[in-house]
């Protein structure tokens, strides 16, 4: 059946009910399309099974009705294992392409407030400046802080996107294709065919299978990583600078626009992160560099074949430098046909030393280069950017300034952003791997020592004795294990690519489970084994600890106060500027001590160590290891990051992005232009503006502290104290069949046990968002309210100016807020059917359903809201469209789940159950 789409009001010609309008309408048209795609492939009797599970299903969420529960139960289970496949990926679909239109919906409401003159949107770099005008900040002043800012977004392999790269690919051009419906007003014949193309596009997905079938290499996740600087990065950041350029020249009220520096880089620690990782090597770390420099080049090379063919100008019309003719002396191009081009040969100069240079980076295969021109490679990314400006001078003295904003411009820029290196990749592995090295290397080096067993103050002052001594630890003669040597020859790799691809590709040794001073040393001496740290007191590498338990958090600012004191290790940090970075864990410190203690003692570390850093003279740089689930540590980063203690954010910021919310935030290239300003402007609004923000009341840590500690022992009590829990957790969620999934190349606990200690924190959260229970995000609040209250009984209205008056606190309700709107606690009792034990599941989970309810009552009072998402009716709408879409995959995953773990061998039934892992990620978002 065909579909009629219809053409979509312009977007400057729309209300903002409007506009809201336009999503469900996009949203009902998708699902037609869909529908008759499934009409079409799998027959009338399959869409009308599809259509009856929805409505059941709805009605089943809104009443929690028993006879709605019977109903399901009997078509699920009487469904046969194809039906059960084709049903899933029916809603798993519909998900997807929902996503797409409320991506497209954000669009047209940035664009809508662009041409109606509204005041620009909070987030936006716009807003930041705005503001930053108006409290008085010159534009040297906004200068001076691009010059010496840093706001980077850094990637990394966390298993928690469940999609292929084959279906991301559709994606992106259905995304394309209702872009261009919006905003193109096109003729009945150009609707047409973009509808044609839709129609093709979503049976293109139908008939790709959604799952991988083998497991994710190292190198894949690598490879996956870096689509995302095709898609976005490499285009986008250049375009967000020539705009924040152009406003800044504005504001002076000057023709030309002055670069800023290069505040906005992308990180990485896809192929540097072996924490808990085995299958990321030395050589592997290596070919990531290769991969990574191999897309700079070659986007580089792209984009200079597309300015030598713009760059047609002719000296028999216009003048150009001496310094230009010097450069086209060079061209390998002896055509008499570009006789008088002087800039295309000179391009030509530039790419032939560019494809020298691949070579030298090792990497002109990658690139796709096969022959070395006669050319000297360029020594550094700077001496390129040099030949480069010669263009640019030329064209800017020689009446040609607008050409010069055109591609040359944004390669210019794209160059600053990117380097050789392409994106900044960090190295990190734990602190019992680096203790047991360096213990093996004092053993070898003089039998009998026992570092390891030996107290703190006397490994410091071994520590320190060594790393300031000339001679090396290690021996070329010696016989080391197999752990030791995969580090060494790991940072000797680090040292490699230094010295190969510059000192910005990998500048960063990032310490988990950091929790001493002899933990940092012990990093500094490793690295002084390969050279990246010089026994006089230099460093070539920012050494970070990682602080990830609530214990660790708690003793962090008393570790960097000790690091200090000692004049060996501050003389390494005034070689690296006089900053120091330090890394906060949000995900484990979650799991550790629960949403609501996490939170805290994370604000409270940052307050200690900034009057620690403060002390001592030391720039502060946090990087903050946030999910994309609030229960990692993710929501929304604008007001997370605005939601700092004064003084948290000195300019510089780094932050990771995890799974499924890179995919969401960087996949399409507006949207990733979007979450880059507002990483940007919420750096910006949080360095210069804080002065405006009011430090948090003593009544309110006060208050925090004593809802902190109940919290705490509600969610210890529940998860670490109450017996048997694990097997709770093993049987009522899906995390055994998480592992199934090839979605990443990491383990998904750091040991072969059952242990909720020994389970890795992404798993941990993706279990509790499949069975909509969402327990990391909010347990443990409504008990800490309520006892509050039962001492505080006039406390209420405290709590609710705590709410109005704080960021901190509102920002943690308003994550809390949308946590609890996706969770289901009807759907959740089904899992909890799941537990054999009786007597075991009506306990756990009746304490459960008591918590949930007392945290929706408890966040509804503070908050002054009716409903939850009282106060956010546009996400309200979004998670409530979903809900008829994302409960009948959780019934399906049930009934699944009930087969195969009763030993029902069909292959189809596993598959079943990762689809669904599949849709429900999808529909939730941000489910890890």
């Amino acid at each position: 059946m065909s579909v009629a789409l219809s053409i979509a009001k312009p977007a400057d010609a729309d209300t903002e009910g409007d506009l809201d309008l336009s999503l469900r309408d996009e949203i009902r048209m998708l699902g037609r399309v869909l529908g008759d795609t499934l009409r079409d492939q799998e027959g009338e009797a399959m869409f009308s099974l599809v259509e009856q599970v929805r409505r059941v299903s709805a009605r089943f969420h809104r009443e929690e009705d028993e006879g709605a529960r019977h109903e399901l139960e009997l078509m699920l289970n009487g469904l046969g294992p194809d039906q059960t496949i084709t049903l899933v990926r029916a809603f798993s679909y519909f998900s997807h392409l929902a996503n797409i239109a409320e991506d497209q919906h954000l669009l047209r409401r940035t664009r809508a407030d662009k041409a109606s003159g509204a005041g620009p949107r909070p987030g936006t770099l716009e807003h930041a400046l705005t503001h930053a005008r108006a409290a008085g900040i010159s534009v040297a002043e906004l200068r001076n802080f691009f010059s010496k800012g840093l706001a980077s977004p850094v990637l990394t392999a966390h298993p928690t996107e469940v999609r292929r790269r084959s279906t991301m690919t559709h994606e992106a051009r259905i995304a394309e294709l209702l872009a261009e419906r919006s905003r193109l007003a096109p003729t009945p014949e150009e609707l047409d065919a973009i509808s044609e193309e839709l129609r093709r596009r979503v049976l293109t997905l139908w008939q790709t299978n959604l799952l991988r079938k083998t497991k994710l290499t190292v190198l894949d996740e690598v490879a996956n990583g870096l689509s995302y600087y095709d898609a976005t990065f490499l285009r986008e950041l250049p375009r967000l600078y020539a705009a924040l350029e152009d406003r800044l020249a504005a504001i002076e009220g000057r023709e030309d626009a002055p670069e800023v520096g290069c505040f906005v880089r992308t990180g990485s620690w896809i192929g540097g992160d072996r924490d808990g990782n085995p299958f990321v090597t030395s050589d592997v770390t290596k070919q990531t560099m290769r991969l990574q420099s191999s897309i700079a080049v070659r986007f580089y090379l792209d984009e200079l074949l597309a300015l030598g063919s713009e760059l047609s100008i002719s000296t028999i019309r216009v003048k150009v430098s001496d310094e230009l003719l010097a450069l086209v002396d060079s061209s390998p191009d002896h055509s008499p046909h570009r006789r008088n081009e002087p800039y295309r040969l000179a391009v030509t100069t530039i790419a032939a030393r560019l494809k020298s240079t691949a070579f030298r980076l090792e990497v002109a295969d990658l690139a796709g280069i096969t022959e070395a021109p006669n050319a000297p490679p360029y020594a550094s990314a700077a001496e390129f950017k040099a030949d480069l400006d010669v263009i640019d001078r030329s064209l800017k003295a020689n009446k040609s300034g607008a050409i010069a904003r055109g591609k040359l411009r944004a390669l210019r820029r794209a160059l600053d952003c990117f380097g050789f290196h392409l994106a900044i990749l960090d190295s990190r592995q734990s602190s019992d791997v680096h203790e047991r090295c360096v213990a093996e290397l004092f053993e070898v080096a003089s039998p009998g020592t026992n570092y390891s067993g030996l107290p703190e103050g006397t490994r410091v002052a071994m520590l320190l004795r060594e790393l300031t001594t000339a001679r090396p630890l290690t021996s070329p003669f010696a016989k080391y294990s197999t752990e030791t040597v995969g580090e060494l020859d790991m940072l000797r790799t680090c040292a490699r690519i230094h010295s190969i691809y510059g000192p910005q590709a990998m500048h960063t040794c990032i310490i988990s489970k950091a929790e001493s001073v002899s933990d940092m040393l012990e990093v500094a001496l490793l690295l002084k084994e390969v050279g990246l740290v010089d026994p006089a007191g230099s460093s070539a590498i920012d050494i970070v600890p990682l602080f990830e338990t609530i214990g660790d958090l708690r003793n962090a600012a008393k570790v960097m106060e000790q690091t200090f004191r000692l004049p060996e290790y501050r003389k390494l940090v005034d070689s690296r500027g006089g900053m120091q970075e330090v890394m906060l864990g949000y995900s484990d410190s979650n799991k550790d001590g629960g949403f609501v203690t996490s939170g805290w003692e994370l604000y409270k570390a940052e307050i200690e160590l900034i009057e620690v850093f403060k002390r001592h003279g030391v720039g502060l740089r946090l990087f903050h290891g946030r999910g994309g689930s609030v229960g990692r540590g993710g929501g929304p980063s604008y007001d997370a990051i605005l939601a700092q203690p004064g003084g948290a954010v000195q300019g510089q910021l780094r932050i990771t992005e995890q799974g499924e919310i890179i995919s969401s935030k960087y996949s399409n290239p507006a949207v990733g232009r979007g979450n880059l300003e507002i990483l940007a402007a919420a750096t910006l609004e949080a360095t210069l503006l804080s002065g405006d923000a009011k430090a948090p009341r003593d009544e309110y840590l006060s208050v925090m502290d004593d809802l902190s500690n109940a919290a705490f022992a509600a969610y210890r009590n529940l998860v670490y104290e109450t017996p048997r829990f694990e097997d709770y957790f093993w049987e009522s969620t899906v995390i055994n069949e998480i592992a199934t999934l090839n979605i990443g190349s990491r383990p998904a606990s750091r040991k072969k046990t059952r242990r909720i200690d020994d389970l890795r924190a992404i798993p941990w959260v993706f279990s509790w968002a499949q069975c909509r229970l969402m327990l990391p995000g909010w347990y443990g609040f409504g008990s800490a309210v309520n006892q509050w209250l039962e001492k505080r009984p006039d406390g209420l209205p405290l709590l609710q100016e705590m709410y109005r008056e704080w960021p901190f606190f509102r920002t943690q309700l308003s994550n809390m807020d949308m946590v609890l709107s996706k969770s289901s606690i009807a759907i959740a009792s089904r899992y909890a059917e799941l537990v054999e034990d009786r007597a075991l599941r009506e306990s756990i989970f009746g304490r459960i359903r008591v918590e949930h309810q007392d945290a929706i009552e408890a966040l509804l009072k503070i908050a002054e809201q009716s409903k939850l998402l009282g106060s956010n009716p546009l996400l309200d709408r979004s998670i409530r469209n979903r809900f008829p879409y994302i409960d009948p995959l959780n019934h399906v995953q049930v009934g699944l789940l009930r087969k195969y773990r009763s030993s029902d061998t069909d292959e189809r039934v596993l598959q079943g159950i990762q689809l669904t892992i599949n849709g429900i990620s999808a529909g939730l978002r941000n489910s890890g």
